[in-house]
């Protein structure tokens, strides 16, 4: 599977933050949550994988041609 991209953040004034996806709004978080994310994204490590795993974007490969596949159907 492909390392996630096209994932960036914007962090208000009002401190809340703001996770795109090729310029699509993906995620808003405010308060303890937008804290940690911050301190996750900023702590070093792949911020792409940190920003997927937040947003809940990192589960895209063969989940939906497995769902769909004739023995899965009807599960």
């Amino acid at each position: 599977m492909a390392p996630p991209t096209g994932f960036s953040y914007e962090r208000h004034a009002d401190g809340s933050v703001v996770i795109t996806h090729q310029g699509r709004v993906a995620s808003t978080l405010r308060g303890g949550r937008a804290e940690k994310f911050l301190g996750q994204v900023e702590g070093g490590g792949d911020a792409q994988l940190v920003m997927a795993r937040w947003t809940g974007a990192y589960k895209f490969g063969n989940e939906r041609t497995a769902r769909d596949h004739p023995r899965n159907r009807g599960r």
